[in-house]
């Protein structure tokens, strides 16, 4: 059994001290704090993920928790769900969303998933078709490339541009696009960059997508975490000018990752999504597909509907003081460039300059280092697309935040090449 087993390759990699073959973000994470001295005593921190579920400052809203408790204990939601979510969280979605449009969307336009990572992987596969191929933003979350490739879906890459706040290069855009093209992806706000879109540049993707003849998806995990100069603004507004694929979850707004609960929205109020037939294969692909604890969906229409307006600025001021904290920080560190301070999301992104640092290659080389020696973890740029730059959440406690930078800042300090 061992040879047969091994012939068919499943040999163990063992202890893990190279970095993971594949740069998901969780393999790369996990490779970095596995590499952390366990000798140091000091606390590890990790400014690698957008988790802040676990610090008292982030605590969800108790109306949320009630609202769960709630659920359960009615006895009333421990039966299966039905294919796309129970009415009632539907129609509060629909509703939710709809305050930011210029239509308003009905409970059949939204489709339960078990997290926005399920909304995606389940957008993929409707879109995957023999020879299609599905525009990706560079940096991004490169979680669409696995869905990409395991439904057989051709990905190409658009670059977003640093000295324009990350704005899509919408005449690289136009220069991947072909008669095969289906879709493009935008995060808004932006996963990594802490980028938020205008309304005017928001309205020439939906130009631009409307001219190749292409859908957009937008990821919006991270709507209305804004704290910068721009509101949000939905993709959906720009629906009637192009039909828009709306993801997104409760996990980031109320803090609560683990609840899993998300959605994937149509919003098409030109109904063409359901003339094509895309509709139809939404459902189709989620009727095999596993679902939301039906006690999470039920408790959602009392959570988007009775969260206080308290909670949310609360959460936006404490991200607000975080990233200019965070930016005057790295400016402060000569190796470290950093385009812009970011407006949303929980992420900054930042570039290396090797050149100003010893015995260093590129951004993997660094982060390992830097958890070696100073039990701080950070994201290298390679995970999300971008080799030699860095992604640093800041959605920590402040303590957590001041040591992490500081370390990183003596890192650089002592691997600064000598005049």
């Amino acid at each position: 059994m061992e040879s047969k087993l091994r012939k068919l390759g499943f040999e163990g990699i063992g202890n893990l001290k190279t970095p993971p073959p594949s740069y998901s973000i969780k393999s790369v994470v996990k490779f970095l704090k596995e590499n952390i001295n366990e000798d140091d005593h000091r606390l590890a921190i990790s400014l690698g993920v957008g988790d802040p579920s676990g610090f008292k400052c982030f605590r969800t809203t108790n109306i949320a928790e009630d609202a769960i408790v709630g659920a359960v204990r009615s006895a009333k939601f421990n039966s299966y769900a039905p294919t796309g979510g129970i009415l009632s969280a539907r129609r509060a979605i629909a509703e939710y969303l709809s305050n930011d449009l210029p239509y308003q969307l009905s409970p059949e336009d939204v489709y339960v998933t078990l997290g926005c990572k399920h909304a995606m992987e389940m957008i993929v596969k409707v879109l995957a078709r023999p020879e299609a191929n599905i525009l990706l933003p560079r940096p991004g979350f490169r979680i669409y490339e696995t869905y990409a490739n395991s439904h057989h879906l051709e990905l190409r890459h658009f670059d977003l541009l640093p000295q324009k706040g990350w704005e899509v290069d919408l005449d690289a855009v136009e220069a991947i696009a072909d008669e095969n093209t289906i879709a493009m992806v935008i995060i808004n706000p932006g996963n990594p960059c802490g980028s938020v879109y205008s309304y005017e540049h928001l309205s020439k993707i939906a130009e631009t997508a409307r001219k190749l003849g292409i859908l957009v998806v937008a990821d919006e995990v991270y709507g209305h975490i804004v704290f910068g100069s721009k509101p949000f603004v939905p993709m959906g507004v720009f629906g009637s000018t192009v039909p828009v694929i709306t993801l997104g979850s409760i996990s980031k707004r109320w803090m609560v990752p683990g609840w899993r609960l998300g959605w994937l929205v149509t919003s098409d109020p030109t109904g063409l999504l359901q003339i094509c037939g895309i509709a139809d294969s939404i459902k189709s692909a989620l009727n095999p597909a596993p679902f939301s604890p039906t006690f999470i969906q039920a408790a959602v229409p009392e959570i988007l509907e009775k969260t206080t307006e308290e909670f949310f600025s609360k959460t936006i001021n404490i991200l607000r003081a975080a990233s200019a904290f965070c930016y005057d920080k790295l400016k402060e560190i000569p190796c470290i460039t950093c385009p812009q301070r970011a407006e949303g999301a929980m992420f900054v992104l930042v570039k290396l300059n090797l050149s100003l640092l010893e015995d260093i290659e590129d951004d993997m080389e660094f982060c390992l280092k830097l958890a070696k020696e100073e039990s701080l973890v950070i994201l290298p740029g390679v995970t999300v697309g971008l080799k030699n730059w860095l992604r640093i959440t800041f959605s920590v406690e402040q303590s957590y935040l001041e040591d992490g930078l500081g370390r990183l800042r003596s890192f650089c300090g002592r691997h600064a090449k000598k005049p």
